[in-house]
């Protein structure tokens, strides 16, 4: 691929992400994607083969910013593993909240199913962090880390859904998602030892 052409790949993927964050999913149409490039609305297909594989690699952006984020959050493991997982936590409702467009990109279940650009390869790494900090944080149980850990997740990923559309502030009262998170913690991992 020549300079040009890589170049373009990247602009094209930059648009995207400016779109997705700017107007929301519905924008992401090729044709509105090349318009904004300043290139003909056939020239994504030249290198990205589908729709699919335009969103996936927009996606994949997302998750390098969010993993980027948990890695600075989770640090370097000098703090207990349950505060880590608490920064964790921060870091995952900050982003959905500040970045509704791309989160709702990065977990459409046809890219993350498709796997283009290696799509899983870039999600699961995250899921992994997850679990390694609830093995070390969560006392011995009949449930598997991966378990506790998917559970903690879907309760993050529902929390930040549910805040992003007012539910939760109507539903709890409260203006502070930090309570619903320390909840959430407890809930999967027990009570916090003192």
């Amino acid at each position: 691929m020549s300079e040009y052409d890589t170049g373009l790949r990247s602009r094209l993927i930059e648009v995207g992400v400016d779109l997705v964050t700017r107007e929301g999913m519905q924008s992401l149409s090729l044709r509105e994607i090349a318009r904004r490039a300043g290139v003909s609305h056939g020239a994504p297909r030249r290198y990205f083969p589908t729709h699919l594989a335009l969103l996936s690699a927009i996606a994949r952006q997302g998750f390098a910013e969010l993993a980027a984020g948990v890695a600075e959050a989770v640090g370097d493991g000098r703090v207990e593993p349950r505060a880590q997982l608490m920064a964790l936590g921060r870091v995952y409702l900050d982003f959905a909240l500040a970045n509704r467009g791309m989160f709702e990109l990065m977990f459409r279940h046809d890219l993350l199913e498709s796997d283009h650009l290696g799509l899983r390869e870039t999600s699961l790494p995250l899921f992994e962090v997850l679990v390694d900090l609830v093995a070390r944080a969560h006392p011995a149980t009949d449930a598997p880390p991966q378990v506790v850990a998917g559970a903690l997740w879907a309760n993050l990923h529902g929390i930040a859904q549910l805040w992003g559309w007012g539910s939760l502030q109507l539903a709890t009262g409260t203006d502070d998602v930090e309570p619903l998170l320390r909840a959430a913690l407890e809930a999967h991992l027990g009570p916090e030892r003192r």
